[in-house]
């Protein structure tokens, strides 16, 4: 009989955990909690699991997550294998699959599973992968028997990813979104002065793979086993990819990468200031 782990196994997942729902709500605002027992009435159990993405150092302009399939539709999809095999199990239980769209936090749920490490840039590393893991849940009203395990232990510490920020937007009290390229490279709308400075320096033109590519976890990650990350690239984009394209036209070309969901507004100011 398949069981919870080759389930996972077979969805693609490097690592999974599990735990009680009013456990993970500790690290959850009361809206939140909210949200999520909106979604789920009677939340019991979370599932959370990491898939790998690295596909190499292959040159281009675009952050690494944002070269494959967009993972908000990628990781759902594989996650819905393991929702199928629980419903064999537990006729009446619901169960809602998400990627970075939920009320979950996805990284506490991981730490509290002890999936991975706790990183200082905030992100959760998973040997052989490193940092470059994608994040998926599972919340369900079925009360499921997890394999408990102690919380995630702290990287060793050296605080590379700090020193090399190019926004000195993380510190040990997380990470300052005002000042993240990441987060910047991204946002719509009016930028202060700062902001756009430090944009105009970015060699990327959407997210930032800084904090990450100094990382000595992630000095020889391993490449992602799963396809849709790894084959099919769009590793970087010009300003001519976007020419003429209408907010229509950009979502329809692109439907199908994390870079699109902002529409092409952004890129195309991020272009602009780099070219002048």
């Amino acid at each position: 009989m398949t069981t919870l782990n080759e389930a996972f196994a077979a969805a693609g997942a490097a690592a999974w955990g599990g735990l009680p729902f009013s456990e993970l709500a500790a690290d959850m605002t009361a809206q939140a909690v909210a949200r999520a027992e909106e979604l789920c009435p009677h939340p019991r159990t979370v599932l959370v699991a990491a898939f790998p993405y690295y596909a190499g150092a292959g040159a281009g302009n675009l952050s690494c997550y944002a070269r494959g399939r967009d993972y908000h539709l990628v990781v759902p999809e594989k996650l819905n294998t393991v929702c199928n095999f629980l419903k064999e199990k537990y006729k009446n239980g619901r169960f809602l699959p998400a990627a970075d769209n939920s009320p979950l936090p996805e990284r506490q749920a991981a730490w509290r599973c002890g999936v991975g490490l706790r990183g200082k840039h905030g992100l959760v590393i998973l040997p052989p992968y490193g940092s470059y893991v994608f994040l998926g849940t599972i919340l369900t009203d079925a009360v499921l028997e997890v394999p408990r395990r102690d919380p995630s232990p702290d990287c060793i510490g050296c605080g590379k990813c700090l020193t090399a920020c190019p926004g000195k937007a993380l510190g040990e009290g997380g990470v300052e979104l005002d000042r993240c390229l990441s987060e910047l490279t991204q946002r719509k709308g009016e930028l202060t002065q700062a902001q756009e400075a430090l944009v105009r320096a970015h060699p990327l033109v959407w997210g930032c793979d800084t904090c990450q590519q100094v990382c000595p976890y992630n000095a020889h990650p391993a490449v992602t086993p799963l396809a849709e990350f790894r084959e099919g690239l769009v590793e970087g984009l010009t300003g001519a990819d976007l020419a003429g394209l209408t907010n229509r036209q950009f979502r329809e070309k692109y439907e199908d990468r994390a870079f699109a969901w902002r529409g092409p507004a952004p890129l195309r100011r991020n272009f602009e200031w780099k070219e002048t």
